[in-house]
Parts: C-alpha cells; structure tokens; sequence
C-alpha cells in the first residue's frame, strides 16, 4: 500500500555560510529551530537545490545531515536530496550510506546528460530497487534539461509503490493535471514552485516545498494550508501579497533572493559559494521596498554584510 507522507508544507532549508564562506552550523540550527518552532511546517527538505548543494563536499553534506537529525529529533519528517547523473554511483550510495534519522530521498531527473524518457524511466527504476527509504522524484527541467514527462512519471508509480511522490516544478500546470489526472491512487504531486503553489493545491496537489519559506515561513504555511483546508479566499490573499516576493525571489536565481530576504530579515549572511553570487543591486534595492511592503523593516538586519 503507498503511503506518501510528505504532504502539506515542506520547506527546503538554505545553507548559512560564514562571511568567510563555510558553513555556518550555529545559524543552520537556529533557522531549523525556527522553522520548528512556527508550528505550521510539516516537513523539511534536506540538502536539496536551495541548499546549495552542489557546492558541498561530501563531508559537509555529512555533517549538515547530522545537524538536520540531531535538531529536529523526530519533530517532522525528512526528505533527504541525492539526485545524480550517474546511476550505478547513486545507487551504491543509496545501498550504503547511514540514512539513519531521514524518512524518504528527494531524487532529481539526472542533469546534463540528457536521457531520453526510456534512459529515465531505467534511471528511477534503478533507484527504486536501490533505495531503503521511499522516493519521491524531482523534475525540474530548468536545471536538468530534461523534463519528466507525465507518462513516464505514471509508468514508474505504477510500477513502483516505493516511488510516493513527484516534487513538480517544470511550471506546467497542464503536466501537473495530467500526472494527477493518471497516476495510481495514493501518489502525489507536490509544488516545486512556490509562485504556481496555489494553483497546484486547487488542481489536486498535496502542497508544497518551498523555498521562500526559508525567509516568510509562516505566510507559506498559511497560503498552503488555507488552499488544501478549502479556505480559498485567505490563500488567494496571500499569494496575492506575496507576488513580488515570489518574484524577486527568483529574478537572479535560487537562493540568492532569498539568502538576501533572509539576510534582511536577521536570519544568516548574505553569503553564497561560487558559482552563485548575491543579487544585483537593482534587485537588492527591489526586495528591500518589497520587505517594507509587508511591513518588514530591512534597516533592523542583524547581519550587516551584504
């Protein structure tokens, strides 16, 4: 029987970095205590893109999964990212590593080599009789370029209970409707996509991970909330007033706006490792007016190194 238990609101964590570049653990455990302790989170995303994960060496990634494991202490669920291009290399990773603490794996369409809906199909097949957590399948063809198609996403979730899930974030809500339309009772179509998040709940959606939550984590828990609950008027207020930060969020990439709403908002540095950089002036100056919008002071930063 599936059992999909990543529904509802899921947030995928930043990595805080020191003014000096590494990874800040003391800011890490106090954004996850945060969003703890806001009450509205119903999982977290571990090491997935907006952790700036391809940045990490393998000790980091190591050492930000002890962190996760150690705070949270079984408060919510875990979905740990651990995509690859290499199938035999995720695989023996998935059999091997200690998983110990993290209640599924976030697992990305491979990138840059561009295999064909057969080549993913084999892919994710591979990885299911791999994995000792259940999957939930990650498309966003933006970063990968490739795209998973519904009919490949149905073909494995028919024929792999394993499989819980699809983090949906191509922007299509054609593709999002169809999934849902055709896949296996008990699977679900959670938003990769924090601006089209509404509309994938109205659509059938089990919700969202998100990435603005890092910097607004009780706004998206009520947006989220209030459309799965049927509460469609409060969600759409929400989203409306959050449109700009959706927005500027992604106008220069993910997370450099929402490092820099968080640096505003006194919750880490505005620090990201290479190749990413921190947004441009134009858009800095645009969040600050956003933030003041909402009612948030950007003078009042705590961190004053952006």
């Amino acid at each position: 029987m599936r059992t999909n238990i990543f529904k509802g609101y899921g947030v995928a964590v930043v990595t805080p970095f020191t003014p000096e570049g590494n990874i800040d653990f003391f800011a890490l455990r106090e954004h996850i205590l945060y969003l703890l302790n806001q009450g509205c989170v119903d999982y977290l995303c571990v090491l997935g893109t907006t952790a700036e994960t391809p940045t990490l060496s393998e000790e980091e990634k190591e050492m930000v999964m002890d962190t996760f494991v150690e705070t949270v202490d079984g408060r919510v669920p875990l979905l740990l990212g651990c995509g690859s291009n290499n199938t035999r290399q995720l695989c023996e990773y998935l059999a091997t590593a200690n998983l110990d603490g993290f209640d599924g794996v976030l697992v990305v369409a491979p990138y840059y080599n561009k295999p064909s809906q057969e080549g993913l199909y084999r892919h994710f097949a591979a990885v299911a009789d791999a994995s000792p957590l259940p999957i939930v399948l990650y498309n966003i063809p933006g970063r990968t370029g490739v795209n998973l198609l519904p009919e490949t996403v149905v073909r494995l979730a028919n024929d792999f209970e394993d499989i819980v899930a699809i983090k949906e974030a191509s922007g299509n809500l054609q593709q999002v409707e169809q999934i849902l339309a055709d896949a296996p009772d008990g699977f679900g179509v959670i938003s990769g996509d924090d601006a089209i998040a509404l509309e994938t709940a109205l659509l059938g959606g089990d919700g969202l991970i998100s990435a603005t939550g890092n910097a607004f984590a009780e706004e998206m828990g009520e947006l989220i909330h209030a459309a799965l609950e049927g509460r469609y008027d409060a969600a759409l207020d929400i989203h409306r007033s959050m449109a700009e930060i959706f927005r500027l969020a992604f106008a220069e990439g993910n997370p450099a706006g929402v490092k820099c709403m968080m640096h505003y908002r006194g919750m880490c540095s505005n620090v990201l490792r290479l190749p990413l950089v921190p947004v441009s002036e134009k858009t800095n100056k645009a969040i600050v007016t956003a933030l003041q919008v909402l009612g948030v002071n950007a003078q009042d930063a705590k961190y004053n190194d952006c």
